[in-house]
């Protein structure tokens, strides 16, 4: 670990803040997964399942972090297919933690596949509009918010909302936070997009504002990091 770490700084100009937040994202994220691995043993067995979870989110994104990195100082250019490869697996897992949470107070499966399917369908429309057409961004952007806003709804007003109210008092303010980090905490991506494919776009105004990778990288460990410590809290309160 000392020599990757070591290795790392020594290859990174000190001037380049983008490959920064890399390395502290990589770093960041294996902390925080070794944090909840090693709290598993720790809660009631009911949550150890949602703990584990978490732990996998932080790991796959530390992994994916540790390339990306690596690409950045490499190519010079932003990992974008090995960043929707990482919340390929990591978001739908975020979506997993509701139905865990909710799954005492009787949520069925099929909430758990909707939330699956709405975020595959937001991340694909996302990665179609950066990587594969960005002239068209904008529409494939709109698309992807509508699967974004439809998650929301679920979470927020819908069949996942009905089933936090019949929870204990404890499950209901852990979604209440879990649905302020989706509404608030994923809103910082959509800004990464719009200014990683201004150009061209209604939103070009935007670019060149911030590095967009610079973005996804605070995004991410807000919401993976923050996401894991709301259930960590959840598992050891008393309620």
């Amino acid at each position: 670990m000392t020599s990757f770490i070591l290795s790392a700084i020594k290859a990174m100009p000190t001037d380049d803040y983008v490959g920064f937040t890399f390395f502290v994202g990589t770093m960041a994220m294996m902390a925080a997964s070794a944090f909840f691995f090693l709290s598993i043993n720790m809660v009631e067995g009911k949550w150890k399942t949602s703990l584990l979870v978490s732990g996998l989110i932080t790991f796959i994104a530390a992994v994916h972090y540790y390339y990306m990195r690596d690409y950045w100082a490499e190519v010079g250019e932003s990992p974008t297919f090995f960043r929707y490869v990482d919340w390929t697996l990591t978001v739908p897992l975020m979506c997993v933690e509701f139905y865990l949470i909710l799954k005492a107070a009787g949520a069925k499966t099929g909430l758990l596949w909707k939330l699956i399917w709405a975020s595959v369908v937001m991340l694909v429309a996302g990665y179609i509009g950066e990587a594969v057409y960005p002239a068209q961004a904008a529409m494939w952007g709109l698309f992807s918010g509508i699967a974004y806003f439809y998650i929301v709804y679920l979470i927020m007003f819908g069949e996942a909302k009905a089933l936090a109210d019949k929870s204990s008092a404890s499950v209901q303010r852990a979604h209440g936070i879990l649905c302020k980090f989706v509404l608030i905490g994923w809103a910082i991506y959509p800004l990464g997009y719009m200014i990683g494919t201004g150009e061209g776009q209604w939103y070009s105004f935007l670019q060149g504002a911030v590095d967009m990778d610079v973005i996804y990288n605070i995004g991410d460990a807000i919401n993976k990091i923050g996401f894991g410590l709301v259930i960590y809290s959840l598992a050891v309160s008393k309620d």
